[in-house]
């Protein structure tokens, strides 16, 4: 009955205890601190739909949309001394011409922005690295890293559609979603309504607009011969 191996087995369950308990109070903690997410501005400043191969694995040619867009965010409140990193991404959605109960959505820009304790986590350069390290240095926290202001940024990945067609597609909008990734707890994303002192993420969503007609070889040829007339 007190044999070594009963007496390892005790001390191991006990400490296991203790561990549980200690990552459950850690998880719970997250819950106590504000998180009030917030997009200023989101919108587009290009759009323009064309006919081809939208990368290089493509088969066939299809429309694919070229989209630029502007975001100023702040998601510096996401950032607690648990937080190892936040997955920030931009999708394009519109109604399904087939259900109108459905929508379509498609990843067209993501980046991942690491806590100061993850940094030697990410897929960094050596030199983005020092920098990193250099702007942090004996912070715990470093909520600047949270503030996302791009422009005129262009997709990362390409917009199609499996019918192949997006030329004049309507009611597209953009939207910002995140997912915070904590060193232990559970999984978070971005919310639709507001939980305690978690807060539902303001303006993450751009006004509709419609997709543009794909140019043919005359428009662009009477573009042109407009364009040298003037001149």
């Amino acid at each position: 009955m007190y044999s070594s191996l009963v007496r390892l087995q005790n001390t191991f369950g006990f400490f296991t205890t203790v561990a549980f308990c200690v990552a459950l109070l850690i998880s719970a903690s997250d819950f106590l601190s504000d998180r009030a997410p917030t997009v200023n501005v989101l919108k587009t400043t290009q759009l323009q739909v064309v006919k081809g191969r939208a990368d290089y694995y493509s088969s066939k040619k299809e429309e694919y949309a070229i989209i630029k867009f502007t975001l100023d965010a702040d998601l510096s409140s996401l950032f607690t001394w648990n937080t190892k990193q936040v997955f920030a991404y931009v999708t394009a959605e519109w109604p399904s011409a087939q259900n109108n109960n459905a929508t379509n959505q498609a990843v067209i820009w993501d980046t991942i922005i690491t806590a100061p304790s993850s940094d030697h986590l990410g897929n960094f350069s050596p030199s983005k690295l020092k920098r990193l390290r250099k702007s942090a240095a004996g912070k715990g926290i470093d909520p600047s890293r949270g503030k996302l202001q791009i422009k005129n940024q262009r997709l990362k990945y390409p917009l199609t559609h499996p019918t192949g067609k997006l030329a004049l597609t309507e009611d597209v909008q953009l939207k910002l979603h995140y997912n915070v990734q904590p060193w232990v707890g559970f999984l978070s994303w971005d919310q639709n309504q507001d939980w305690g002192k978690w807060k539902a993420l303001k303006n993450g969503l751009s006004r509709k607009f419609t997709l543009p007609a794909i140019k043919t070889k005359e428009q662009a040829k009477k573009k042109t011969t407009t364009g040298g007339t003037r001149a």
